[in-house]
């Protein structure tokens, strides 16, 4: 029944989805246009907004980057590849393959957003080698996983209302993750996720007449040539000694960050995972240069696309655009409702601006103070905003650029499963926010 569903949505999402580009060009002549008619903000100063704020995602954007580029790496390295490869074997068929993609992907983004982009796209290139199944909605399905990121030991939100020092701290104190993360309606929703996301997915497969599949031929990695040395320098190239030195000083900086200095896992830890592991397995600095250049062209969408969504974010956060969507859901709500309406409040303003920790500084000054003009469970509508974000992340390119790169699919091939997925699970979480 779902892949009746989900058919007319993949036909006209892979007909009118313009390319992540296109869209986020789109997105910023509207962003631009609802400022100038909605808010106070003159002309000049939705301008400024836009420009100023044009290069405020830089620092993310490195980190975005070197996500995708280190985890390519690792995951070319001969024992990761190895093991993607013997897991890959288990999805002996297409409804296995898919719901094996799932569990996956759900399992990595809860412990690492970051971890669970990569990992979820790189076992279905790993399965697509082996299974003849939609490689579409394989790839939805990697992605589908990172709809639990903001649940999970990773989100930005809970822990950053559990941090001393919070920006929100003066009006509603620390809230341990133990009523945030830990809490029984947020492990409600990540439970029933896991269930219901595989089985959303497995009974979405097209028919084998409406499949596409991808010749395994075009997703086997390069083998570079071997190397006849014929200069000195290139024994340091060629050298495990000195690769596997820095690759296992750089593994007993982590050993004691994580288990003596109880350091978090967090976007810079995992690129300095991904990366020192990688250079421990590569072995010589020969190999990770080659997996390196591999690498490199599947961050070029990432390059462009974020200067562009750094300035709507501006747009929306300084002109009060942002804000004046919130409130007007909020104004609608009372102590009971308060999640639901933050959840959806959160949900649209997370297509304009797609991060976690931006979208709270956007939404907390005014679900904070309703909450408790209210008597809402604080941490309860906290995590509704948490969820909203993570929520419209499903058909948000922004995100979903790590693993198209990675696939090597456009937007549109992915986007109709996902608008699918989207109102399943917004359905479920707004169930379990409202009633659990």
């Amino acid at each position: 029944m779902l892949n009746k569903i989900a058919r007319p949505f993949t036909k006209i999402v892979e007909r009118y989805l313009p390319d992540p580009f296109i869209f986020v060009i789109l997105l910023t002549i509207i962003t631009l246009v609802s400022a100038i008619l909605f808010t106070t903000a003159t002309n000049i100063e939705v301008l400024q907004a836009w420009g100023g704020g044009f290069w405020n995602l830089l620092s993310f954007a490195m980190q975005m980057l070197l996500v995708l580029i280190t985890g390519y790496m690792l995951a070319s390295t001969p024992p990761i590849s190895k093991l993607l490869e013997k897991l890959a074997t288990f999805a002996s068929t297409a409804p296995k393959a898919i719901i094996l993609v799932t569990l996956i992907s759900l399992l990595a983004s809860w412990i690492n957003w970051g971890f669970g982009l990569v990992i979820g796209a790189l076992f279905a290139k790993a399965i697509a080698k082996h299974t003849r199944v939609d490689y579409r909605l394989l790839v939805a399905s990697a992605y589908s996983g990172f709809v639990v990121w903001h649940g999970g030991l990773a989100g930005s939100i809970p822990l950053t209302i559990a941090t001393d020092g919070h920006f929100s701290e003066a009006s509603i104190g620390i809230i341990s993750t133990e009523h945030t993360l830990f809490a029984g309606f947020n492990i409600a929703i990540l439970v029933g996720l896991f269930i219901i996301m595989p089985l959303v997915n497995r009974y979405m497969l097209p028919s084998e007449q409406e499949s596409v599949y991808i010749d395994p031929a075009l997703l086997q990695e390069t083998t570079p040539k071997p190397t006849t040395i014929t200069r000195p320098a290139q024994h340091l190239e060629q050298s495990k000694l000195l690769g596997m030195t820095i690759g296992l000083l750089g593994l007993a900086y982590l050993g004691y960050y994580f288990f003596i200095a109880r350091g978090n896992l967090n976007l810079n830890s995992v690129i300095a995972v991904f990366l020192f592991l990688a250079i421990t397995l590569h072995q010589t600095p020969h190999n990770v240069l080659n997996s390196l250049q591999q690498a490199i062209p599947s961050g070029a969408g990432i390059v462009i696309q974020f200067p562009f969504y750094a300035g709507i974010m501006a747009v929306m956060v300084d002109t009060g655009l942002a804000q004046q969507i919130s409130q007007g859901f909020i104004a609608i709500a009372d102590a009971d409702s308060l999640p639901f309406y933050s959840f959806i409040s959160a949900g649209l303003v997370n297509m304009f601006v797609p991060s976690g920790g931006g979208q709270w500084a956007v939404q907390a000054p005014i679900v904070i103070p309703a909450a408790q003009e209210l008597g809402a469970d604080i941490s309860r509508v906290a995590m509704a905003v948490a969820w909203g974000d993570a929520w419209t992340n499903l058909i948000q390119p922004f995100w979903a650029l790590p693993v198209l790169a990675i696939a090597g699919l456009k937007a549109k091939d992915i986007m109709g499963f996902c608008v699918v997925q989207l109102f399943v699970t917004g359905v479920f979480i707004s169930l379990v926010l409202s009633f659990y």
